[in-house]
């Protein structure tokens, strides 16, 4: 409608609406467009909508974070279920909005996008914040919290509660680790950081791989952490499928 208002108080552009498969008049179609009445809602249509029903649960400012979260959790089982890093989303907005805000930075950097290379589903599922995050978790975890992993996706969201909500997490600091890991990947092996490497067709083949990623990007990031020197990763990335070890 043109009414709705960010964060600094400045009026939303309007949706400009697509056309469907079932109603492609709504190609082009606007609440109110100022240049092309007939890409306007008529006053019938408008009626309707503002007549229909939304159902609205309001949570106060000082409720228990948990109580948060499970009332989300009940109303997204009512619609189209989100992805698990969708609903990592939204517990972060709630505990640290800021430490949201870097987390997607950290997800736009350009080395990254290019070395992950998702396609447009899973870009718009929040994946790539997901690998971000797995990467500050796992990375340079203790040894002895994987021996007590159980359900990961349970884990992951435990520890990005606690990350988010420490004041001594250094994010500069990791922020750094996060870039140079991926700077060196990108030079190294760029889109095909996180593929399958086909000993038989002597190339990396296929999408995107989680385990790669996992020994990859996890590796580097500890090695760079310790201080270590990095050297080879093309042709040690290529070895992870000829080594039996």
């Amino acid at each position: 409608m043109g009414i709705l208002k960010d964060e600094n108080s400045n009026n939303v552009t309007p949706l400009t609406l697509s056309g469907t498969k079932y109603l492609p008049s709504l190609d082009g179609k606007m609440w109110n467009s100022p240049d092309n009445s007939s890409s306007s809602f008529t006053q019938e249509l408008r009626l309707i909508i503002k007549r229909s029903k939304i159902n609205v649960s309001i949570i106060l400012k000082e409720s228990d974070e948990t109580s948060k979260y499970d009332l989300f959790q009940r109303l997204n089982t009512g619609g189209t279920d989100l992805s698990p890093q969708e609903v990592r989303n939204c517990i972060l907005v709630m505990l640290n909005k800021e430490f949201y805000t870097w987390l997607k930075s950290l997800a736009s950097y350009p080395a990254f996008q290019e070395c992950i290379s998702l396609s447009d589903r899973p870009i718009q599922e929040s994946y790539d914040l997901e690998l971000a995050l797995r990467f500050l978790i796992f990375s340079c975890i203790d040894e002895n919290e994987l021996d007590q992993l159980g359900d990961v996706g349970i884990f992951i969201t435990e520890k990005m509660r606690i990350i988010a909500t420490n004041e001594s997490f250094d994010r500069t600091q990791w922020e750094q680790l996060f870039k140079e890991t991926f700077d060196l990947l990108q030079g190294s092996l760029s889109e095909e950081s996180f593929k399958r490497y086909s000993t038989e067709k002597t190339k990396f083949t296929g999408g995107f791989l989680l385990s790669q990623y996992e020994v990859v990007a996890y590796g580097i990031g500890y090695n760079l952490n310790a201080g270590n020197s990095i050297t080879n990763i093309r042709e040690k990335a290529k070895n992870i499928w000829s080594n039996n070890r």
